[in-house]
């Protein structure tokens, strides 16, 4: 009895596991025939996005893809295929697969703008990968000429802020879009001046990390500009709680106190720190 029962419960199992090719398959063949009658109807209506929304019209060499995109967005699918489409892209991006990543992370936002962290990422990958893979294919960094490998990076950096420039205009108000504008731009720029602004605007909005105040601080230091910094510091250290580690208003004030020593403040001219 136990062993007629064993022996049917291992067929069930067998037809269970055996039988999902073909259920893949024929819903493969639903789906080939359903996007054939549906491609008269998707592909306008994909046209018209593109038309209507400006950051699909800056999607190219989306190709067949396109209308099934579409077809997605019209269905509420807009995350998921984003989604979807970031794990391919990361699947390319290990594989060091430029072209493809590329593309992706020009899609990818364009399906579904939302999500600050596709813009991000899109940017590093754009600014700090893509430079690295385009001058290790060029020779490396030893054999290739400095002013090669800085043109390089300069015009990834600036394929970068134009990503990110993008990304403001669905996301005005994000510090985090800011601060990776000025990151970029002191690393991989070396443009002090235009970091110390980018972090300036970082520092106004109102989902800013303490640190983007500080930082601003400390690219006025570099320029040179003492009285600025310690304009902005005095300005900043009342409004820090004193006990949010983040906020780090003792270093602030430690600042504060260096900055006036340096410009030979009078001592009763020196900053009063609240109670």
């Amino acid at each position: 009895m136990k062993r007629g029962f064993a022996a049917s419960e291992q067929r069930r199992r067998w037809a269970a596991t055996n039988s999902w090719p073909a259920t893949f398959f024929i819903t493969l063949c639903c789906l080939a025939v359903a996007g054939g009658l549906l491609q008269k109807l998707v592909t306008p209506v994909w046209l018209g996005m593109r038309a209507n929304e400006p950051a699909l019209r800056s999607v190219s060499n989306l190709g067949s893809a396109g209308p099934g995109v579409a077809l997605a967005l019209l269905g509420g699918f807009r995350a998921v295929v984003a989604d979807a489409g970031w794990i391919y892209l990361y699947v390319n991006w290990e594989k060091r697969n430029l072209p493809a990543t590329d593309a992706l992370i020009q899609l990818v936002p364009a399906i579904d703008p939302r999500s600050v962290y596709f813009w991000l990422n899109g940017a590093r990958i754009l600014a700090y990968d893509f430079a690295a893979w385009r001058v290790e294919a060029a020779g490396g960094r030893d054999a290739l000429p400095l002013d090669q490998q800085d043109r390089i990076v300069r015009e990834q950096a600036g394929r970068a802020l134009r990503h990110l420039g993008a990304a403001m205009t669905f996301h005005p108000a994000r510090a985090d879009l800011w601060i990776e504008r000025a990151n970029i731009e002191l690393n991989q720029l070396h443009d002090v001046a235009a970091a110390a602004e980018s972090y300036r605007r970082a520092a106004r909005q109102s989902d800013a990390p303490y640190y983007a105040a500080r930082l601003y601080a400390e690219m006025l230091r570099r320029q040179g500009r003492n009285a600025e910094a310690l304009s902005w510091l005095v300005q900043l250290h009342p409004t820090l709680p004193k006990d949010h580690e983040a906020a780090a208003a003792a270093i602030v004030l430690a600042r504060i106190r260096e900055l006036e020593r340096q410009a030979a403040v009078p001592v009763e001219l020196t900053y009063r720190s609240p109670p």
